[in-house]
């Protein structure tokens, strides 16, 4: 359906609402008489106007982008309007901030980038399959799959700004450009799914970066050294005496701070509700403190700056001591650059941010490893039958599978979750097993047992989401049960996303019953 047609549609749609046909003082007024039924409906068309019109605003922009180039000189379509970009150009039009002018810019380049879409394209059919032996001249650019997914509108601009930002360009040492871009393409399309299944604008970017760093080791090293060569701390004061801190942090201490504060706050911070009656009691006296959690961060850095290597843990840190768990796929016996580095990436156990070779290496120095096997389909070994609740080792096996809580677009990280039994232990003899267990936040966990919602698994398939009888979803139409996605990033190892008729842009996959290894790092100590 052609675009203003749509919106025409959705507009004609929102007429019915008489509530809404107001002078603008009264607006408020009249959406507060509406249904609940009613304001969901009026959200979802108002949205997919929204959403319409912010993709003719970014391919506008990206036009207006090109009649502007420098080349172009004082006779460009910004310049002729008295700006020196394009993007003052949008940003005085549109009265918005430059953070947004500069994304409809780059989406809108983005969009007219290569060949124009086809009527195919543009109706949200997938792109003709690029093979090897196409002509350059035809081939789609590897971010194809992200603009069908805008044109048929299962992305947003912002959510299409943040994949292809995330992503970068198709580089990885060692690969020929076209598979590059293929490997690349396949990325965008598994991030076009996880948009669609609800992950928000901040996961999306973070993933990007992600599978950019899976797929090139390499950079993901070149990436670290350049972020770590920018640390810094500066220090003033200003005219009033109030002294200022200025601190760039490299990717490893910054995971380490966040553990550390995390530790700290957790019982402010939605932690884990099964501790100890001492373990309670601290928390409790955590929660009345007055202090602001910004306030608790500063006294926690001061205190760790001042207690140096003397402290005891529990001192500083309360019950659990800060950690950050790094999981890598594989062993250390991996290919190594000129100078000795592991051309690996590993990840935070924790939001899964890439972390390269040199700093898996140095930490196995320091740290040792522990070791978690898995099968081909990514499920780990089985390691308790008989227990009530998880163990420690089983809930690291989880995390290594589950990377998060698995609720749909929840971002809450591994150390803040909970072992869920998805068969009841009291009614269905529920074992404590790995493959039997999954993580959830406090929240999701809660919703499951007081909200009438289930997970079941067939098998080593995957978990299903089944909501309860008559749950009614916010498109108005009944909730159908719904596959939870792991948020490891790392899962692409054991289940990349299938390539048929396409060149192969990766290690084999592994037959059958191969084992691989998990390795990480829990509170010092390396785990997988």
């Amino acid at each position: 359906m052609n675009i203003l047609t749509a919106m025409r549609e959705r507009l004609d749609r929102l007429a019915v609402f008489a509530e809404l046909d107001v002078e603008p003082s009264s607006l408020p007024s009249g959406a507060a008489a509406l249904s609940d039924a009613s304001v969901l409906e009026v959200l979802r068309e108002v949205t997919g106007i929204a959403n319409d019109a912010e993709r003719l605003q970014s391919v506008v922009a990206g036009v207006a982008a090109q009649r502007s180039k420098r080349e172009n000189g004082h006779s460009g379509l910004a310049a002729t309007q008295g700006h020196a970009s394009p993007v003052a150009l949008v940003q005085s039009i549109t009265g918005g901030t430059r953070a947004d002018a500069l994304r409809q810019v780059r989406v809108g380049q983005s969009l007219l980038d290569g060949a124009a879409p086809d009527a195919a394209a543009a109706s949200g059919a997938e792109p003709a399959p690029v093979t090897d032996d196409s002509p350059d001249a035809t081939r789609a650019p590897w971010h194809a799959p992200l603009q069908s997914a805008l044109w048929a509108g299962r992305l947003t601009t912002a959510q299409h700004d943040a994949i292809r930002g995330g992503l970068g360009e198709p580089e990885a040492d060692g690969v020929d450009p076209a598979s590059a871009a293929l490997a690349w393409s396949v990325a965008a399309e598994t991030l076009v799914d996880e948009a669609v299944a609800g992950a928000s604008v901040e996961e999306l970017r973070s993933r990007a970066r992600q599978l950019r760093d899976i797929l090139d080791p390499v950079g993901a090293e070149n990436r670290f050294q350049e972020r770590y060569e920018k640390r810094s701390l500066r220090m003033w004061i200003d005219q009033h005496g109030q002294h200022h801190g200025h601190l760039l942090l490299d990717d490893e201490m910054a995971l380490w701070l966040r553990s550390t504060f995390a530790a700290a706050l957790r019982p402010r911070r939605g932690g884990p509700r099964f501790i100890s009656d001492a373990d309670r009691a601290a928390a409790k006296e955590l929660s009345d403190d007055p202090r602001s959690n910004e306030q608790l961060e500063y006294d926690l850095f001061v205190d760790l700056i001042r207690a140096g290597a003397l402290a005891n843990a529990s001192d500083v840190f309360g019950a659990r001591q800060p950690g950050v768990r790094i999981v890598m796929v594989g062993d250390a016996d991996g290919p190594r650059d000129p100078i000795g580095r592991l051309i690996k990436t590993g990840h935070a156990e924790d939001g899964g941010d890439a972390l390269p070779g040199s700093v898996v290496d140095r930490n196995i120095c320091m740290n040792g490893t522990v070791t978690v096997t898995i099968d081909s389909g990514g499920n780990p070994l089985d390691v308790g039958h008989e227990q009530r609740l998880f163990t420690t080792k089983q809930k690291i096996a989880l995390a290594v599978r589950d990377g998060g809580c698995a609720g749909e677009g929840c971002p809450v990280p591994a150390s803040y979750c909970e072992a869920h039994h998805i068969d009841h232990v009291a009614t269905e003899n529920g074992r404590t097993d790995i493959d039997r267990g999954i993580l959830l936040c406090r929240f999701h966990h809660m919703q499951l047992h007081n909200n009438g919602w289930k997970i079941i698994r067939d098998g080593h398939g995957a978990f299903i989401l089944v909501p309860p009888l008559g749950h009614v979803g916010l498109d108005g139409e009944p909730a159908t049960p719904r596959v939870l996605r792991t948020k490891a990033p790392w899962a692409w190892a054991w289940d990349p996303p299938p390539p048929p008729n396409r060149p192969p842009w990766r290690e084999a996959r592994p037959r059958e019953g191969d084992e691989k290894t998990l390795v990480g790092r829990l509170d010092g100590v390396l785990v997988g």
